[in-house]
């Protein structure tokens, strides 16, 4: 007890209360909302609106610039996209953390741009978890509702009811440095849902976990946030989480929206080559080829090889026929693409020639690397979000995901099957889908 003392009374004790004091107890004082509900589990209708949100530093640099999104009561969205696309800059503008520069946030169908913090009925999960180091897992909890001076047997009654929710019964007495990092980040979700707010804000939550605690923990945020149905809004530059958690999911670039859609839309029907080369992993194949013949009987060439397109893919797309003849972008996904000997019965003009030169068993399947002479076309590092740009020499590299019984082995050149009417194609120029 007396080390436990010592170490609560430290400098380092000393410290993380000043600054959690500081930075953190307006989003734990909750009088006002507490005195509004009246049972456990209530809360208002939380729609989220941001119109032409734009913040702009001093010496003009631009991190956010018109971001539209209409959030709906109870939704999950997630915002995503490499570092310094201004996702979590966007959150602290929600959150009241950050100044507005221009356009509006409403919260419930009010703007709140000069609402404090503590006034916008949210409450936020950070990366860092934030926790009272000298404190119990159940004053953590309990902490908002403690400065609020609810009574003991609310505060009892409420701290049990999210330990239950949160598996955390037996970890009450706990402090937060006997505990592991799921098990302090449940908590700080805990002190967020205590507080029964109307929004959400998480921000990286899980960046600190380790792959297998992350897989885990983002299934638990998910399920959760169904249950309680409270609108959230979730910051990571994590694409799996992204599609995992997300009922849609909004991806930024440079401060500006690229798409915002459900995560199989955004998958399937990416708005441009960013997007396409972003979600996926292995990312998207991207490459420069034309199209030659006509409509009844189209082909791609890419470098040496000749893919013929079915007639049904130019259904819906009579942007895409004007460009017969033309420069074209075409994008192949890693899993539309498998070992031709494992598909006897795929088309022989729908296929690809190739060496391999390098193999990924990986159990379930089997990832291959193999050379292509045809230019890729691609965003050169995601996070320096550099425009298209054709790759320096004429060989790309091309990656499939083969089924496990693929016996593809570097040096070889193998036959690829490729499911051409699942081709995507971009405009050579802009990038944009077609």
């Amino acid at each position: 007890m007396s080390q436990q003392r010592s170490e609560a009374n430290s400098g380092v004790g000393r410290n993380w209360y000043r600054r959690l004091q500081a930075e953190y107890v307006p989003w734990l004082d909750c009088e006002t909302l507490i005195r509004s509900r009246l049972a456990f589990g209530r809360r208002s209708l939380a729609r989220v609106v941001l119109s032409n949100l734009t913040k702009t530093y001093a010496g003009g640099v631009t991190a956010l610039d018109g971001l539209s999104l209409d959030i709906a009561d109870g939704e999950f969205l997630v915002l995503v996209g490499p570092s310094g696309c201004g996702k979590s800059t966007a959150l602290k503008m929600i959150a009241g953390l950050e100044e507005i520069t221009a356009g509006e946030v409403s919260i419930a169908d009010e703007v709140v741009n000069d609402l404090d913090a503590r006034d916008r009925d949210i409450a936020m999960v950070f990366q860092s978890y934030a926790l009272y180091p000298h404190m119990t897992v159940f004053d953590n909890i309990a902490f908002s509702l403690q400065i609020a001076k609810r009574p003991k047997k609310e505060i009892a009654t409420r701290v049990a009811e999210v330990a239950r929710i949160l598996q955390l019964k037996d970890y009450l007495k706990r402090r937060p440095g006997n505990l592991s990092g799921g098990q302090r980040q449940r908590v700080a979700m805990g002190r967020a849902i205590i507080r029964q707010p109307s929004v959400f804000l998480m921000d990286e939550p899980l960046s600190n976990l380790d792959a297998k605690l992350r897989v885990q923990m983002r299934s638990e945020i998910a399920q959760i946030q169904r249950r309680l149905k409270v609108t959230t809004i979730y910051v990571t530059h994590d694409q799996v989480e992204a599609m995992t958690m997300g009922d849609r999911v909004a991806l930024l670039r440079d401060g500006v929206l690229q798409q915002v859609d459900t995560p199989t839309n955004i998958y399937n029907k990416p708005a441009n080559t960013f997007v396409a080369s972003f979600i996926g992993s292995p990312s998207m194949n991207i490459f420069r080829g034309q199209l030659e013949g006509g409509l009844e009987r189209c082909v791609l060439v890419l470098g040496k090889n000749r893919l013929e397109v079915p007639s049904s893919i130019f259904t819906g797309r009579p942007a895409l026929a004007a460009k017969i003849g033309g420069e074209i972008i075409v994008g192949i996904r890693p899993e539309d693409m498998e070992y031709a000997a494992l598909v006897p019965d795929h088309p022989r003009e729908q296929r690809l020639v190739a060496p391999v030169l390098i193999t990924e068993s990986l159990g379930s399947d089997q990832m291959v690397h193999f050379a292509l002479d045809a230019p890729a076309a691609k965003v050169a590092d995601q996070d320096s979000l550099d425009e298209i740009i054709v790759a320096e020499g004429i060989t790309s590299i091309c990656i499939a995901r083969f089924g496990a019984r693929s016996t593809a082995e570097v040096g070889q050149t193998v036959e690829v099957a490729v499911a051409c009417d699942r081709l995507h194609f971009f405009d050579a120029a802009s990038g944009l889908a077609i």
